[in-house]
């Protein structure tokens, strides 16, 4: 599966990140200084001892500069040593983790930071506009396509194979902002009920306003070390035991969007390489990607979490709560905490990371957790990323 020798254990080792939120006060520059000197601090390290750095966010469009991964070298720990931008859509947050792990286990670095951010306020009047872009000028853009439009295609699709109710895909949303009351780093926790999500204003149906995750600004930043540096600084390392990746085709024409493909092959890669053969029961927390609330449920299937079609059931016998047998996105997700784009994938490694080393405060599951998963979902409904860790 790797196209190059994995010389050695990583572990993670810090983690840090800023508050998500619609508009940040801060620059760029600032937003990933201060996640990168939370997770060094955490791990009781200075950027002295950094000898590598991955740098994830998505298009330059939405900052309005121009190479935008070289603008925070010098933030991230970058300057004048190797540095890596990586940019995979929503995936971005996940993936660009695997490629810091791959960089210490390679024997490339001892320690490498990955810092992910997205500032997504300057883009006028909203983000979508920067989306729009992606789409094929020929086939796609004459048809005044967005991503809202495209996803509502896909959760259509979902509720019409399975026949599932508008009412069981709500609870996703209910669960995940109820949680992220819980996150100090939260953009919309809120107490809401499924009829305000059935109430809230048709955005294309039949996504609602409160189906959807908002736009964000913010930073997350995770420190991988090799198993020699990592056992020196903490009693506690995560280790990354298994990684994943998959790009299906780009067109979303010719595939049948009721199953994620590309999500099923990078839960197996990354399966197999931990060796776990049945994760509901072999993992005991999950960050799914949920940048609207049905894909929590498309993607617990596609993770093999459950078979087909059964994942609203799941959410609605309360499987996936934070006190269930199977718990879900206990940050509060993407529709809790917010959607920094990059940053949202990095949050869920970040919170991932908390939950094993028992220091997510109020948000700590109630089982025992040794192992998690942390996934990212991006692209026009094609690519996903896996990372699973285990303490």
């Amino acid at each position: 599966m790797m196209h190059f020798p994995i010389k050695r254990r990583v572990a993670v080792v810090g983690a840090g990140m800023t508050l998500y939120r619609r508009r940040l006060q801060e620059t760029t520059k600032e937003m990933v200084f201060h996640a990168v000197k939370m997770a060094l601090d955490s791990a009781g390290l200075t950027i002295k001892d950094v000898d590598a750095v991955v740098g994830g966010s998505a298009p330059d469009l939405f900052d309005g500069i121009h190479m935008k991964g070289e603008n925070v070298i010098t933030e991230a720990g970058g300057a004048l040593k190797p540095y890596l931008r990586n940019f995979t859509g929503g995936t971005t947050g996940v993936s660009q983790q695997i490629n810091a792990w791959s960089i210490v286990a390679s024997g490339l670095a001892d320690v490498c930071i990955s810092v992910s951010w997205e500032k997504m306020s300057p883009c006028h009047p909203h983000p979508q506009y920067a989306f729009w872009t992606i789409f094929d000028r020929i086939i796609e853009r004459p048809l005044g396509v967005n991503l809202v439009w495209i996803f509502a295609l896909e959760m259509n699709r979902y509720m019409h194979k399975h026949n599932i109710k508008k009412e069981d895909i709500a609870l996703v949303a209910v669960k995940n902002k109820a949680n992220a009351l819980d996150h100090p780093c939260a953009q919309l926790p809120a107490k809401i009920t499924v009829e305000d999500v059935l109430n809230s204003p048709v955005m294309c149906w039949p996504v609602q306003r409160l189906d959807i995750s908002p736009p964000s600004d913010g930073a997350s930043a995770v420190i991988f070390a090799s198993e020699d540096v990592a056992k020196k600084i903490t009693d506690t390392p995560v280790w990354v035991i298994g990684v994943g990746r998959c790009e299906d085709t780009t067109y979303w024409m010719n595939r049948d969007l009721y199953f994620p493909y590309y999500a099923y092959y990078a839960g197996q890669q990354a399966y197999s390489m931990a060796h776990i053969h049945n994760p509901r029961k072999e993992i005991d927390v999950f960050e799914i990607y949920d940048p609207f609330d049905y894909k929590e449920l498309h993607h617990m299937e596609g993770l093999r979490l459950c078979g087909k079609g059964e994942a609203p059931k799941l959410t609605r016998e309360g499987v996936t709560q934070r006190d269930g047998d199977m718990p879900v996105n206990p940050s509060g997700g993407l529709m809790g905490v917010g959607n920094p784009i990059a940053a949202g994938g990095g949050m869920k490694v970040c919170e991932i990371f908390w939950q094993l080393r028992k220091e997510a405060g109020k948000r700590q599951v109630k089982k025992d957790a040794t192992v998690g998963l942390a996934h990212a979902w991006g692209e026009l409904m094609q690519g996903s990323s896996v990372l699973i860790m285990k303490v």
